[in-house]
């Protein structure tokens, strides 16, 4: 007989998951390639080893992310709005896909450089640099704000999360809007807001989860009176 899918239980520490390896990537990119991409530097040759390990654990955190946005998507439940749904997964999936892009691009510059100093371009590195660091540093970002403010709406229109949350999740969308241009280091607000979300959805899960178990023992002690 067909029985109805349930979220896995583990799937609410995907946004921990997420949160720890995207961030431990984004460090790792963010301390081998300097902040101007135009800048001379022998990036390819003291920061491989670190560059290797932010493309390799890349992919791990975009399947836990993937993970993360099925979470929140079963926390919404039937108070789902086709509109603010279709802006969250829609602007997530585009920051996912500009982050595989741009991590992409790392990883052909590494071997591009690997492949012989003969055939090592300044030029062309530094262009593959500037694209990389667009793409990720401008473009993913700021779906990632679409991402958290469409979320944010619906926590304040449906009372799933607190107000205090959703309110910081403007402010922290507002911070990827504007101020990353001034340092890339802020971007690493993202991962710490996915973390801060993950544990919040684990929280409510486990209190709606004790919830019917609670009923039932009230339910008993009226018979039991009787």
């Amino acid at each position: 007989m067909a029985r109805r899918l349930k979220t896995p239980r583990a799937a609410g520490f995907a946004g921990v998951v997420f949160a720890v390896l995207f961030a431990t990537s984004l460090g790792l990119l963010r301390s081998v390639f300097p902040d101007d991409p135009f800048s001379e530097s022998q990036w390819a040759d003291g920061g491989a080893t670190r560059l290797r390990w932010a493309i390799t654990l890349a992919p791990f955190a975009g399947i836990a992310f993937l993970w993360f946005v099925g979470v929140v998507r079963d926390h919404f439940g039937e108070l789902e709005d086709r509109f603010f749904s279709t802006v969250f997964l829609g602007s997530a999936l585009l920051f996912l896909a500009m982050v595989f892009v741009s991590m992409a691009i790392a990883g052909a510059l590494l071997a591009g450089v690997a492949a012989g100093q003969a055939r090592y371009d300044e030029a062309t590195v530094a262009f593959g640099r500037a694209v990389m660091l667009e793409v990720s540093g401008v473009y993913a970002l700021r779906m990632a704000a679409v991402f958290m403010i469409s979320l944010g709406t619906i926590w304040l229109r449906t009372g799933l999360m607190p107000r205090s949350l959703a309110l910081v999740t403007y402010a922290v969308a507002a911070v990827l809007l504007f101020v990353t241009t001034l340092s890339p280091w802020v971007t690493m607000v993202f991962p710490a807001w996915v973390l801060a979300v993950s544990l919040g959805i684990i929280a409510v899960t486990r209190r709606r989860d004790r919830e019917p178990a609670a009923a039932p023992a009230g339910a008993d002690q009226p018979g039991n009176a009787a």
